[in-house]
């Protein structure tokens, strides 16, 4: 079910340094981690779908690609860029991560579902990525999102706006070549 209220936004700028490629040019399972990110973000009901593009220069079908000039700086730059490119419709925005490939479209539309203005997805009581920022918080997460952090800070300095969705699904990251042997499907 599309949201047209809810935009996606898929962080991707990063080099994949310890992988030796960008994370969004990596396949799992025959899909680029990028296509499946978004494709996820899509199944969710996100509409549109922002990617944050950096180390890598790509097509990316179904989805709004914007370049981070600054990309090395770390994901926070990413973060901003991707906020500043969302439409003006959107009041609220999902963001996930590229290089978490098994998280669900079923945790997506549990965070919207919440009606929280921050909602942080939470597995087994642990939360992770992706999270929902309304649209009246994007300023101030923006301004905290420095380095190679993005909505932690923010989401650390409000808990009280923090709402914990427990979703199914599975937050691990993809950073070395090892990770990413053990998460193929065999």
């Amino acid at each position: 079910m599309r949201n047209d209220g809810v935009a996606g936004l898929l962080l991707a700028a990063g080099a994949g340094t310890r992988l030796g490629a960008p994370k969004a040019t990596l396949e799992l399972d025959g899909e680029r981690l990028v296509d499946r990110g978004v494709r996820m973000l899509e199944e969710g009901g996100c509409h549109p779908v922002v990617v944050v593009l950096g180390a890598a220069t790509l097509q990316v079908r179904g989805a709004i690609t914007v370049r981070n000039p600054d990309w090395r700086s770390g994901m926070g730059s990413s973060l901003r860029v991707g906020l500043a490119a969302l439409p003006p419709q959107a009041q609220a925005v999902v963001i996930a991560l590229v290089d978490q490939p098994f998280v669900e479209a079923e945790a997506v539309r549990l965070l919207i579902a919440s009606g929280a203005s921050v909602a942080v997805a939470s597995y087994g009581g642990q939360p992770r990525n992706p999270v929902l920022i309304a649209r009246e918080h994007f300023e101030a997460v923006a301004e905290q999102a420095v380095g190679d952090v993005g909505a932690r800070p923010f989401l650390r300095a409000y808990p009280e706006l923090v709402t914990e969705v427990p979703v199914p699904g599975d937050p691990a990251d993809i950073d070395t070549p090892d990770d990413l042997r053990r998460l193929q499907p065999h």
